[in-house]
């Protein structure tokens, strides 16, 4: 009775383990959507409602969910307590907050490069960068899809074929 308990036990904890897994492939593509979302309003804000970059970060951090929402409103947070350039309030809250999404290096890096130029010049040169951040995002958002689309099954029916295999190996 006890062995059968811990079968499924096993059993259960590696499926979700697999499902686990699964889900954060599922996840990285939805963040990099929501950050281009989020890049498309920043350039809508600098460009027509020209409005101040820490009013701007907070609006955008209003309508993300988190961990993106925390990303954005700590950096206007850090920005308007003064003190620092835009570019070291960005670096500190990205770098920071990143490891709470699903979300790898190369979007960092991409949006580390976007911090080092936001309020740093002009506000077509921003635009420009922007434009540049988001091309970047969209093709790490296609390589996202196309891992989700290799790697989610898989990873399912891994954690259930481990788990199924431990309990083979207990009996």
């Amino acid at each position: 009775m006890l062995k059968l308990i811990g079968a499924a036990l096993v059993l259960f904890a590696g499926t979700m383990i697999g499902f686990v897994q699964a889900a954060r492939f599922a996840e990285r593509p939805r963040q990099i959507r929501q950050l281009l979302h989020a890049l498309q309003r920043m350039e809508t804000e600098i460009g027509y409602g020209q409005t101040p970059l820490p009013e701007a970060l907070a609006r955008i951090a209003q309508v993300l969910p988190p961990p993106l929402a925390g990303l954005f409103a700590g950096t206007a947070a850090s920005l308007r307590s003064g003190g620092e350039t835009v570019q070291a309030c960005w670096e500190k809250t990205f770098r920071a907050g990143w490891s709470a999404t699903a979300m790898r290096a190369a979007e960092r890096d991409a949006m580390l490069r976007l911090g080092g130029t936001l309020g740093a010049s002009g506000r077509e040169d921003q635009l420009k960068h922007l434009r540049l951040a988001m091309h970047q995002l969209q093709a790490e958002e296609s390589a996202a899809r196309e891992d989700q689309q290799r790697y989610e099954k898989l990873s399912r029916s891994l954690g259930v074929l481990a788990a199924a295999l431990v309990v083979i190996l207990m009996m």
